[in-house]
């Protein structure tokens, strides 16, 4: 084989490669092709004494002498520079007769007349900038290669994208020296940016950082949702909308903060401003529901801006769960990866949080029905169970009366037919009496008469007495007997209206219960509205169309605010900008 061999070490085999280098398996060597430029590979060329001078180096310098120095007397009046620069060019272009595959950082770049100028470095693992130069890419080149390229990545030329480009260095004596490139890898583009995103991701993981964010609960319902996006990008005006309706009508509330998404710096902004909004809003005491972070569609090295470590951290650990919309369906980042939830655009961040706010409000409306249908229901149970406790009460107490008056009509009839039982067995008894008196008056009186006339007054004396007290008995007991039976019939009149009073006083408390329960329920459903809204310390503004103001563009000079207790007539004064 016929070439030069280098002198490298194996962790330099990747680099020798890409410059264009052959591996030589008998020598178990790397070589460079005959007819490949060697300055490329000028720091593995075996040290074999000082090469004899080229064409070009004699064009450059036909005036040094044997010791290096510049001999006066040849030519003292020196050559022109555009014969030092043609020579150096003519060393460049024997050097470099073919393009090599070069790694470089883009810094800039131009399109002019469908040319492409590009301002190309490399930085070392401190981001130091190590080598630069300027780079074209020819219009006929361009329009073969580049829109190659953008469709196997899906990326375009621009800042900060890294790339495995065919590079021939180029020197001209008018503009200096430049690099032409004539093809680009897009296998490394996509394997730089897969592996960056790979390196945080892995990173996220080892520090059991990566799921925070997606574990917490998503939003329930959304009240106050913080949006960081670009300043007037066309993702943002689709977002705002429909996010201008919800605030409109009171529902949902967005605060914006803005910031750069693209270019060097911009994932450092984008992290100062996030942390930056939520610090102050928890100063103010505003508990946010979600966090969004939205840009419209672009070129994926667009979007590798936002794969960076720091404010992949930070998002993974905000105790708020992150939505995103970034980009088109396609697109992909670590801020996806991480955040609670991922729509594919910013439209759909706006859309998903729309139908959450439509299902719970169709939750509400369902659960105040429900609360409607069992307030009815507990109504009319209430109703009719009232109505049959009276009902109940009533026949009860009725019934009781019937009872009772049955019960004083029995006694009253027994107390009659005892008391007659009684006058009769006492006129029985008087009678039987009276009969044993004439009697024992009678042969009282025969023995008076026939022993002794005085007995006969003692006699009569003794007969109107015991007759008298017969008489005096039967009058008791039979006032007794009619004065029990009054007692006992005042008893049960008595009881009967106590009955009746106890029964009205039970119905109207069960009314009264029932009236409290559904005034308090019917409250309850009632008070949740605006004026609960504005109770709490809150206001509505309105403008003179009596319509809400929901953003600061739209407000006018005289406003209206609405507070818990009454109306409020404002004068808006324009501030001047610092």
């Amino acid at each position: 084989m016929s070439g030069t061999y280098l002198v490298s070490s194996y962790k330099d085999k990747d680099r020798v490669r890409t410059l264009g280098a052959r591996w030589d398996a008998a020598r178990k060597q790397w070589y460079v092709p005959e007819g490949l430029a060697l300055t490329p590979f000028a720091e593995w060329l075996p040290a074999v004494g000082d090469a004899p001078p080229s064409s070009s180096t004699a064009l450059i310098s036909p005036e040094l002498d044997q010791g290096g120095s510049r001999n006066l007397s040849a030519s003292p009046r020196g050559i022109p520079l555009s014969q030092l620069l043609s020579g150096v060019a003519s060393a460049v272009a024997q050097a470099f007769r073919a393009g090599i595959w070069t790694l470089v950082e883009v810094v800039d770049t131009r399109v002019r007349g469908g040319h492409v100028y590009l301002e190309v470095s490399e930085r070392d693992s401190n981001g130091v900038v190590v080598a630069k130069a300027s780079a074209a890419i020819w219009a006929n080149t361009a329009s073969r290669i580049l829109p190659e390229f953008e469709k196997a990545t899906g990326a375009q030329i621009g800042p900060g994208i890294k790339l495995l480009v065919r590079a021939r260095p180029v020197f001209k004596p008018q503009y200096g020296f430049s690099v032409e490139i004539d093809a680009i890898d897009p296998d490394y583009t996509l394997g730089d940016l897969e592996a960056r995103k790979r390196e945080i991701r892995e990173r996220l993981q080892r520090e059991g950082l990566f799921e925070l964010n997606r574990k917490l609960p998503s939003p329930w319902d959304y009240d106050r949702v913080l949006v960081v996006a670009p300043e007037g990008g066309a993702g943002l005006g689709d977002f705002q909308a429909e996010a201008g309706r919800l605030e409109k009508l009171g529902i949902c509330r967005f605060i914006y903060v803005h910031s750069r998404f693209q270019g060097d710096g911009a994932a450092a902004e984008i992290r100062m401003e996030l942390l930056g909004a939520l610090e102050r809003l928890g100063r103010e005491g505003v508990v946010l529901d979600a966090v969004a972070i939205i840009r419209g569609g672009g070129a994926i090295n667009d979007m590798a801006w936002l794969n960076d470590y720091a404010l992949v951290r930070a998002v993974c650990e905000l105790g708020v769960p992150v939505l995103t919309g970034i980009g088109h369906e396609r697109d992909n980042t670590v801020l996806d990866e991480v955040a609670n939830i991922r729509f594919d655009t910013p439209s759909k961040v706006i859309g998903g949080i729309e139908r959450v706010i439509l299902q719970r409000a169709q939750e509400a409306k369902g659960m105040f029905a429900e609360v409607i249908r069992d307030a009815t229901r507990a109504i009319d149970i209430a109703k009719r169970s009232v109505v049959q406790s009276f009902t109940s009460i009533e026949s009860g107490a009725r019934q009781e009366l019937a009872r009772s008056r049955s019960q004083a009509s029995e006694l009253l009839s027994d107390v009659k037919l005892q008391a007659a039982h009684t006058i009769r067995i006492a006129a029985e008894t008087t009678e039987r009496q009276m009969n044993d008196v004439r009697r024992l008056a009678a042969d009282q009186v025969a023995h008076a008469k026939r022993e002794v006339p005085t007995m006969l007054a003692e006699i009569r004396a003794d007969a109107r007495q015991t007759l008298q007290m017969a008489r005096a008995r039967i009058e008791g007991e039979r006032s007794f007997i009619l004065d029990r039976a009054a007692a006992d019939v005042r008893y049960m009149k008595d009881a009967t209206a106590r009955t009746f009073e106890d029964t009205a006083a039970l119905a109207q408390k069960t009314l009264i219960d029932a009236r409290t329960n559904a005034q308090a329920m019917m409250r309850e459903i009632a008070g949740q509205g605006p004026e609960k809204t504005l109770s709490r310390g809150f206001a509505l503004v309105r403008d003179h169309n009596d319509q809400a103001v929901t953003t600061a563009a739209s407000i006018e000079t005289q406003i209206t605010i609405q507070f818990r207790d009454g109306l409020r007539t404002a004068q808006l004064q324009q501030k001047d900008k610092p």
